[in-house]
């Protein structure tokens, strides 16, 4: 067992000593889940005290009842007593018998949510035997006051003893609720010193995952825009060498694969910390619904301190609001790089396309968005080409969909979908529209993962254009904009007129 793990260790000592983004993402991914951990134990534990102060409050309560109630349960006793003896009518016993009939129960309730407590046990017990001298000394009267003896009964009153037995009662009681009371309001105290404790933890942990989660998505950006400027200059310093074009773009095709194999793996563990974010999230949110119901119900005793209100009412929703808005953006990134994964990893399969047809298509998808801002699509006859139709339909449907995205509602919107064959084997598309157009500096940069142009008031991740560039290179093209700000923009496509895989490196 111990030579077959030793190559293991020793891999993984290396990678730990090398520098790279692989360790980078790892480290961060390890300190996500620490985080996590935190956070959960974090709930668990605040749960746990939630839980446990809600059921010292509802045994209180209780017993706070069951005391009242004994104490309520011998002056009816009392009361049919007195009302016996000065009318001499037995209805007037009612009170008194349905009060001896209930209190051995409500005693024994007592001494049961009082067992094993040794400030309560003993003032109960003291209450049970003070009962049982009150109930005596009642029940003495009513027997003399049956034979007949009422001025005896009345003179035994006068002495006084039901009613030194009754204060001590009293005093009994007073002093059950006073104990009642000092738990609840020390438990209050402790539990909202754990709530603001937990939300300060929560809103640190939230706040250095999303830290965690924006250097990932940093790193990982830069490390593939760094292959694609290393794709870009291979491609400028192979131009004119046939032989070692090919021999280039095979290993860049290789290159490409791994990033874009590398790229959903990432992807897919950035998604497992994050899907715990967000399912997380949602329990902070129960156990902040919690919290607020024990204090409200401590409100009822006592005044809460108002900065655990705003806390827990405020501040907490507040934090888990922009967690959740953060996380959501965070899911868009992943998806997106996972659909560009995807594509890179897909097949090519030639075929000959018509390219008119398939370019009127699009525009039949889109029409609705014209007719809605007056807009047209003119559609001039098109070469065909031998190419792969999933890619070819998704970069015209990109192109042409971003064209009607920003036109400027100031003018009549107008694209123009034109194109000819060079005679050199290649064919060329050109989209033009009038919209917006883009800025001088921004004409390379659109092409770039994340990066977007102009005013940023269209839903998007930046990743159309770049996933544009990726495609048609993948098709052995190239694809170059002409734009003036204001003014509007030309994207001219250029193609093989046949696709050969082995002349793109595509080795499936």
């Amino acid at each position: 067992m111990i030579p077959a793990l030793r190559p293991t260790l020793q891999a993984f000592s290396h990678f730990l000593r090398m520098p790279s983004l692989s360790r980078s993402v790892a480290a961060l991914l390890t300190g996500a889940i620490a985080l996590l951990l935190i956070v959960n134990v974090g709930v668990f534990v605040m749960l746990q005290r939630t839980r446990d102060f809600n059921e010292q409050v509802d045994r209180g309560q209780r017993i706070r009842l069951a005391a009242n109630e004994v104490m309520a349960l011998s002056l009816d006793a009392e009361t049919g007593q007195r009302g016996f003896l000065l009318t001499g009518r037995p209805e007037y016993l009612e009170p008194y018998s349905r009060s001896v009939a209930r209190l051995p129960e409500k005693l024994a309730e007592l001494t049961e949510l009082t067992a094993g407590d040794p400030d309560l046990a003993q003032r109960v017990e003291r209450l049970d035997t003070l009962s049982e001298q009150g109930i005596d000394v009642i029940d003495r009267t009513i027997v003399l006051g049956r034979m007949g003896r009422r001025d005896d009964a009345v003179q035994m009153i006068r002495d006084g003893a039901g009613k030194r037995i009754m204060d001590q009662m009293r005093a009994e009681t007073a002093a059950v609720d006073e104990i009642q009371a000092t738990r609840l309001q020390f438990g209050t105290r402790q539990t909202e010193w754990a709530a603001a404790m937990t939300v300060l933890v929560n809103g640190l942990a939230g706040l250095l995952i999303l830290g965690l989660a924006g250097v990932s998505g940093w790193l990982i950006r830069r490390y593939v825009l760094e292959l694609q400027e290393a794709r870009e200059a291979l491609d400028r310093m192979n131009a004119g060498l046939e032989s070692k074009v090919r021999d280039r773009t095979f290993e860049l095709t290789r290159a490409n694969e791994e990033i874009q194999r590398f790229a959903y793996i990432v992807s897919h563990d950035l998604r497992a910390p994050l899907v715990n974010v967000m399912g997380f999230t949602s329990e902070l949110e129960q156990a902040g619904k919690v919290i607020d119901q024990a204090i409200a119900a401590a409100g009822k005793d006592r005044k809460v301190d108002p900065a655990a209100i705003a806390a827990v009412r405020e501040d907490l929703p507040e934090a888990i609001g922009f967690i959740r808005a953060s996380t959501e953006k965070m899911d868009r990134l992943i998806n997106a790089i996972l659909k560009l994964s995807r594509e890179g990893r897909r097949n090519l399969v030639p075929e000959p396309l018509d390219v008119t047809a398939m370019v009127r298509g699009v525009a039949d998808s889109v029409r609705h968005q014209t007719e809605a801002s007056a807009s047209e699509i003119v559609i001039e006859p098109l070469p065909d080409i031998e190419s792969d139709r999933l890619s070819m339909e998704q970069v015209l449907g990109n192109l042409i969909d971003n064209a009607v995205k920003y036109l400027d509602p100031a003018r009549p919107g107008r694209i123009v979908v034109s194109g000819r064959e060079t005679g050199d084997g290649w064919v060329l598309y050109r989209i033009a529209d009038n919209g917006r157009g883009i800025s001088d500096r921004d004409h390379e940069r659109v092409f770039e993962l994340f990066r977007r142009s102009g005013k940023q008031d269209r839903a998007g991740e930046g990743l159309g254009l770049a996933f544009v560039r990726n495609s048609v290179r993948r098709l052995g093209g190239d694809v170059t904009v002409e734009s003036e700000l204001g003014k509007g923009s030309t994207f001219t496509l250029k193609f093989p007129k046949r696709l050969v895989l082995a002349d793109v490196g595509d080795h499936g």
